[in-house]
């Protein structure tokens, strides 16, 4: 049982000239053992240091802290933070009475993320470190500077903050088995295309760091990450100038890059789709961990992939070709419109559309063949299948030798192709993604059995998966709920707990890696887990299960908040104007950067909008917005985002 009792009062010397007080408060047994786990969750305890202004209320004889002597992590962040005026604030500082090594050395940053009142999270720790317990039992007044020298970091935290929900949230954050009996080593990896630019990859390259993961980045010449005086140059080892343009030799290019290497690599990492298969082949040849290239180039074609779906087999078909349409259509096959076209390759919903009739089918079929017919690895093969009203959604596992570890599924809602009256030129691209989803948990249970399914048909065992998908006969539907704002209600007045009707898993596309950036923080700052960091464990194999597992614990009492990864799609053709419209909205609305927890602009001054027709979906910004009160404030929020956010832009007469 958690326990909080006063316990002394310190007065802490800066400077010769400069001393501060703060009463000290213990806590102990923060964590418990519970299900689920198989392993030891690690004992907890803490010490709060409450700051005063006033010495008026001391002891006489208060415990001496100089922190004029070293440069020890605790007292280098009490010299920082203690600058005058004295900030009324508390300071916890973590230990644990449990030995073991560290799962990855950010752990209290970022389990502790967006905790309500917390100013500011810090480690103390370094990469694979071995902590040496420290029992509470164990303090004394006299070796509170060492025991401080122990501690596993600190959290800043506002003086309004109550200990009692700070003591659940530590259980909350912190109980899953972050220490692991035996060391880790260090291992490295190779990261095969490494993206656009740091606003889309920055934390997974920084939670290689906290792994203990050395980075060897392959890439083409001139790449962002290349230049080793670059800012973001300590966060790799080293980069490999090499051809990666997905065509028939890339697995042996990088086969000889790997080889080439001066260093030892130990797996292979690429979240780039067009690429997943080639780095499987890669890895089979130098003998590195991976899942079967098979399985990826099953996933990464939309048409072998519907093949294999026993849900839909019958409603939908493949053309090798937009040519052979018309042999189709002279078999007097029965189409039930509205139906679905889009390249058996692709991403970001590019070049899905949805058809009425004939004639437009016709119009989709060849736009979707010709979308990748020139590409590095060209296709032009077309999926035709249903449309299936019922709600979307996203849904991501991770899985270890075909056991969901982590799940997590959130509602896409309506996309301006979803409209009963949407015509050639609305798409699919997102609007917004909402999670926890609202679906009802028969349904939830239906996605997870069924696309768990899908994973093991196509060949997989492990990996860290997105998977998009509707619910057929779904208990749910979206509709106007007040205000103009739309969300899932029950449908045709059935109960929506009930399961009266089985619901059907159509599955859109599996996409073997994590969801894209902007999801994937979102997971990691609702429920906890880091997709990147478990994907770079299991690029090393069997050796790294442990820390899979571990690191693969969510939060214990679910996701933190509603949140919403709102998108600002482009709806007007010109050159922006506005130098970060995403940027300047919120300095405008400071009270709605509140419950923004991650943004981006991706257009931004000067970049040329294509409007609603652009050839690929770009969109301008993205909003995470986030509530803890209901999922209706949610909404609310997203929808006073939807109706002001504006941008200066200049109008293009091409």
């Amino acid at each position: 049982m958690t326990s909080a009792n006063p316990w002394g009062y310190a007065s802490i010397t800066l400077s010769p000239e400069r001393t501060v007080h703060a009463t000290i408060s213990l806590c102990t047994n923060l964590t418990t053992n519970q299900k689920p786990t198989n392993n030891t969750i690690p004992e907890t305890w803490a010490l709060d240091l409450t700051f005063t202004r006033s010495a008026s209320a001391q002891p006489s004889t208060p415990i001496q802290l100089n922190l004029q002597q070293d440069t020890s992590p605790w007292k280098t962040l009490l010299q920082q933070t203690l600058s005058p005026p004295t900030p009324l604030l508390t300071i916890r500082f973590l230990f644990t009475s449990t030995p073991g090594y560290i799962t990855r050395s950010d752990l209290i940053p970022l389990r502790f993320e967006c905790l309500p009142g917390l100013l500011s999270a810090h480690t103390f720790l370094t990469p694979l470190q071995h902590v040496t317990p420290i029992t509470p039992q164990s303090l004394t007044p006299s070796n509170l500077p060492q025991i401080l020298s122990s501690s596993l970091g600190a959290l800043l935290l506002s003086n309004d903050y109550s200990p009692a929900v700070l003591n659940n949230e530590t259980n909350n954050r912190l109980g899953l088995p972050f220490l692991l009996p035996s060391p880790p080593t260090r291992k490295r990896i190779a990261w095969v295309q490494g993206r656009e630019d740091i606003d889309c990859i920055e934390r997974a390259l920084s939670a290689a760091q906290a792994l203990g993961i050395s980075l060897v980045i392959i890439d083409e010449k001139g790449h962002w990450l290349q230049d080793p005086s670059s800012p973001w140059a300590h966060l790799r080892e080293d980069f490999i100038e090499a051809d990666v343009a997905p065509n028939e030799d890339f697995p042996q290019r990088i086969v000889d890059a790997v080889r080439g290497y001066p260093k030892p690599i130990n797996g292979i990492v690429t979240i780039s789709d067009v690429r997943l298969a080639g780095v499987a082949k890669a890895c089979e040849i130098l003998g590195l961990p991976t899942e079967s290239p098979e399985a990826y180039e099953i996933a990464a074609d939309k048409g072998r992939t519907r093949l294999l779906e026993t849900v839909g087999a019958e409603e939908s078909f493949v053309l090798r070709h937009k040519d052979d349409l018309e042999g189709v259509l002279a078999q007097n096959v029965e189409l039930k419109f509205p139906m679905v076209v889009k390249p058996v390759i692709g991403w970001s919903s590019d070049c899905v559309t949805k058809v009425k009739n004939v004639d437009e089918l016709r119009v989709a079929v060849k736009k979707a063949s010709d979308r990748h017919a020139d590409s590095p690895k060209p296709s032009t093969a077309v999926v035709v299948e249903p449309y299936v009203a019922g709600p979307e959604v996203d849904a991501n596992f991770v899985m270890l030798n075909g056991e969901i570890v982590f799940a997590d599924i959130n509602d896409d809602f309506p996309s301006p192709a979803d409209s009963a009256n949407a015509g050639l030129r609305e798409n699919f691209q997102e609007t917004q993604n909402v999670l926890p989803s609202a679906l009802p948990k028969h349904e939830l249970e239906a996605l997870q059995d069924q696309l768990r399914a899908t994973l093991v048909r196509q060949g997989f065992k492990s990996g860290v998966f997105h998977c998009e998908a509707r619910v057929r006969n779904s208990s749910v539907k979206y509709q106007d709920v007040g205000n103009g704002i739309l969300d899932l209600v029950p449908a045709n007045n059935q109960n929506s707990t009930d399961g009266a009707t089985d619901p059907e898993v159509y599955l859109h596309e599996v996409n073997a890696r994590p969801p894209g950036y902007l999801e994937s923080v979102a997971v990691q700052l609702a429920h906890g887990v880091d997709y990147y960091a478990l994907r770079m464990l299991l690029a090393l194999g069997d050796a790294e299960e442990a820390r899979f597992r571990a690191l693969s614990h969510p939060f214990r009492n679910g996701p933190q908040f509603h949140l919403s990864v709102m998108i600002i799609q482009q709806t007007r053709r010109g050159i922006m104007r506005s130098a970060d419209a995403a940027k300047e909205f919120l300095e405008k609305y400071p009270d709605v950067r509140e419950n923004v927890v991650d943004y981006y602009t991706r257009k931004k001054g000067g970049d040329v909008l294509e409007g609603p027709d652009a050839a690929s979906l770009w969109w301008i910004a993205f909003f995470s917005v986030v509530s803890r009160t209901s999922r209706r404030d949610l909404l609310e929020r997203v929808a006073f985002i939807e109706k002001n956010f504006d941008y200066e832009f200049d109008h293009r007469n091409d």
